[in-house]
């Protein structure tokens, strides 16, 4: 009966050993395996980029490597198709700002959007009173 018991706790030594090495390899893979070949961007490039603005002991999911690798590689895309569709030989720093301009101004977009609702709100706001006022003056 110990030698049973003796084994069973072999076992789960050694399953735990197993659990620990497979979280020390790497904790962040899926079970689903993308082959890195086929990236645009070396994996983990994407990875060191995103853990500089990540809090710390967040982990990231390889869904989430993959998808981001196959974004920036459209972003990259669809940039180089607008700098490509000046008629010059040779492309330059304002191309390239002329080419980015709407994705960075997507921050002052945002802005202005918040802006706009709170002026909506105020308004509202307004109107609320003035059904009251109406609503307490004409009460028939």
């Amino acid at each position: 009966m110990a030698k049973k018991e003796e084994q069973k706790k072999q076992a789960e030594e050694q399953a735990e050993a197993a659990e620990v090495k497979g979280a020390e390899e790497d904790p962040e893979e899926d079970s689903e395996e993308v082959d890195d070949d086929k990236l645009p961007f070396p994996r983990a490039t994407i990875v060191n980029m995103l853990r500089k603005y990540l809090s710390s002991g967040k982990q990231i999911k390889g869904q989430v490597k993959t998808e981001m690798n196959i974004w920036l590689a459209k972003m990259v895309e669809r940039v180089a198709t607008k700098m490509d569709s000046h008629p010059y030989t040779y492309v330059d720093g304002s191309m390239f700002r002329e080419a980015v301009e709407p994705y960075e101004n997507l921050q002052d977009i945002e802005k202005e959007k918040e802006r706009i609702i709170k002026q909506l709100e105020a308004v509202k706001a307004a109107c609320d009173v003035l059904i009251n006022e109406v609503d307490r003056k004409f009460v028939l």
